[in-house]
């Protein structure tokens, strides 16, 4: 079992590694003491920040991303632009928009917006996304392979047949989902790794709330996020009394997992038969740790074990990307801004 283990994790480390880019951003009308438009950005499924109007907070999650901006200002004042400037009129302009070609009165309206990018590394195969849901389901979306939009209900086919004439416009968008975006992503991922890479290896306890608890193996500050953690009687891998959690983001970029051993028909002369190991992708030395009481932190000792996760808007773009990066949606609120003209 423990060959097949580590065949699995080496399958892992050696499959195509995907990453993406992707923004979510609603806005409203009607809603009173809501934000009149709410923006979150992932980078490989990791929250990276959120924006909204109300708090006119560009809330950036992420240490790695904080620590570019700093060093990269002019990012950092596009980033707080399309968040409290750009967005909010894209979409009251579209809103607007949707009720009078749906013949909608005033009250509550929902517009949602999915957009963003992935990019395979290890083919280079690169895939966009761009689609709008409305007060609640799928509306519209582009397909990059025609350049024309598909209609998801009757009502958006009059949405489409107007936004499949501005052919200039599509072609902008596609530039942004297949070229611009996919270089943000990589240059993001490129300084993520530069920024996280360490050669100190990750923290490695051993947890326990009460006596009667189990004990929780705990790595954190690991890189990337391709590991394994399991327990050992004996040097052979447990599978009973053992509950595997998954890996979770830190509010830096690292990563931390546990595994927790149930010990309560474990006899206290046979703890030294468990061991904790704990294996990262591109070390060749595993981490071992002994079941131990006298290594156990607790809530009853100095070291109190608090509950919770660490939890990690947009990924930095290079700075020559910056105006050319704009998002989609910023090009559909000119193009809708000049027919209002």
């Amino acid at each position: 079992m423990k060959t097949l283990l580590l065949l699995l994790l080496l399958c892992h480390v050696s499959s195509p590694v995907k990453h993406s880019l992707k923004f979510f951003i609603a806005a409203s009308s009607g809603i009173p003491n809501v934000p009149e438009v709410m923006a979150s950005a992932l980078v490989d499924d990791v929250h990276a920040g959120y924006c909204d109007t109300n708090t006119q907070i560009a809330d950036v999650k992420l240490d790695w991303v904080k620590n570019y901006f700093d060093k990269n200002p002019e990012d950092r004042e596009w980033f707080v632009a399309e968040c409290f400037v750009n967005l909010p009129r894209f979409f009251k302009v579209t809103i607007s928009l949707l009720m009078q070609v749906l013949n909608q009165r005033e009250g509550v309206h929902i517009l949602q917006m999915t957009e963003g990018c992935e990019w395979d590394e290890e083919t280079g195969e690169v895939n966009g996304i761009l689609q709008y849901g409305y007060n609640g389901e799928d509306f519209i979306s582009l397909d990059l392979k025609t350049l024309t939009w598909i209609a998801l209900k009757p009502e958006a086919v009059a949405i489409k047949l107007a936004w499949d004439s501005e052919e200039a416009t599509i072609k902008r968008y596609a530039n942004f989902l297949t070229q611009l975006c996919p270089d943000w992503l990589k240059n993001s991922i490129d300084y993520r790794n530069t920024s996280l890479l360490r050669t100190d290896p990750p923290s490695v306890s051993l947890l326990q709330k009460t006596p009667s608890s189990p004990v929780s193996c705990h790595a954190t500050g690991f890189y990337p996020d391709r590991a394994m953690m399991f327990w050992t009687k004996d040097g052979e891998e447990l599978h009973e009394d053992v509950d595997q959690g998954e890996i979770l983001p830190n509010h830096d970029g690292t990563f931390q997992m546990s595994v927790d051993l149930n010990i309560s028909s474990v006899s206290p002369e046979d703890w030294r038969r468990y061991d904790c190991v704990f294996q990262l992708s591109g070390v060749k030395e595993d981490i071992i740790t002994k079941l131990d009481k006298a290594e156990i932190r607790t809530n009853r000792g100095k070291t109190e074990i608090r509950s919770g996760v660490d939890q990690t808007c947009p990924s930095p773009s290079s700075g020559r990307d910056r105006v050319t990066a704009a998002p989609a949606a910023l090009h559909l609120w000119t193009l809708h801004l000049e027919k209002e003209q």
